[in-house]
């Protein structure tokens, strides 16, 4: 899980910086498209056409539609927004996920899962408002990613009982790169340097070997204990973003995250022993 987690602070920065010279599109195309092929050149072996054999084909569609939606919204806002402050607010999916799952799953959840849902709230806007601020757009738009992820991780928990999850790891990139080779042609602009080249070849490589490995984690052991692990991301985040772009998260961003960490933990030990009863 670790390892996983840990490529993600790479893309983001990647993504930040191309996003000050490239289209959107044109990123966001490299990011699936790459991710797609490492996919492809994981599973194919073994599954050949059963990759694509899904019994959901409307949900699996809309999965993927989401995750487009999501990324595309996240690569207009990163380059406005301080890495470590764009990551901390991404940390709401799972809270956002929990508060959904009630209408759209008809789970059970109690007054205490509620309770962390609202306190991590409570965390996001400690880490907007002494930024960028709520009027900031490119502020919404990272939510507005995180509720669009969340609708995603929904979609997936109820197609993985009808799916192998190696064909759901293959949807999620594939009408996003289907999308935007179509974009791609009105969009385009040449790489100005080998620097560009390499980090656009290494958002899908990133992306895909990254969401892998958390897949190959969360098949390893048990989800309650695996997914607090990803809030290592911050750490890498705030490293990256002090390097190479001179932000470093002021004390509201480091309280607000840290709500919202200590959140999504107790939700995660919360269902697990809700699984367990």
């Amino acid at each position: 899980m670790c390892a996983g987690v840990a490529l993600f602070p790479f893309m983001n920065a990647a993504v930040k910086l191309l996003g000050a010279h490239y289209p959107v599109a044109q990123i966001v195309w490299a990011r699936f498209t790459g991710h797609l092929l490492v996919m492809l050149l994981i599973f194919l072996p073994q599954y050949g056409r059963r990759l694509i054999a899904t019994r959901r084909p409307a949900v699996q569609i809309a999965r993927s539609l989401l995750m487009l939606v999501s990324n595309m919204m996240f690569v207009v806002a990163i380059a406005r927004v301080p890495l470590a402050t764009a990551s901390a607010i991404g940390f709401t999916s799972p809270l956002i996920v929990t508060a959904l799952s009630v209408p759209l799953l008809h789970e059970h959840v109690g007054i205490r899962r509620w309770s962390a849902v609202i306190v991590g709230f409570a965390g996001a806007l400690l880490v907007i408002r002494p930024g960028s601020g709520l009027h900031d757009p490119a502020v919404l738009l990272l939510l507005l990613s995180s509720v669009a992820y969340a609708l995603y991780l929904i979609a997936t928990r109820w197609v993985s009982f009808y799916d192998d999850a190696a064909v759901g790891i293959l949807f999620s990139a594939l009408l996003g790169s289907l999308v935007m080779t179509m974009a791609l042609p009105f969009v385009f602009v040449m790489p100005n340097s080998a620097l560009d080249i390499a980090l656009f070849c290494s958002l899908g490589l990133l992306g895909g070997a990254g969401h892998y490995l958390v897949i190959r984690a969360f098949q390893s052991g048990p989800a309650a204990v695996i997914a607090p692990l990803g809030y290592v991301e911050l750490i890498g985040t705030t490293i990256l973003g002090y390097a190479i772009f001179g932000n470093f998260p002021d004390p509201w961003t480091w309280i607000g995250a840290a709500i919202i960490i200590a959140s999504g933990i107790y939700i995660a030990l919360r269902e697990r022993r809700r699984m367990r009863a």
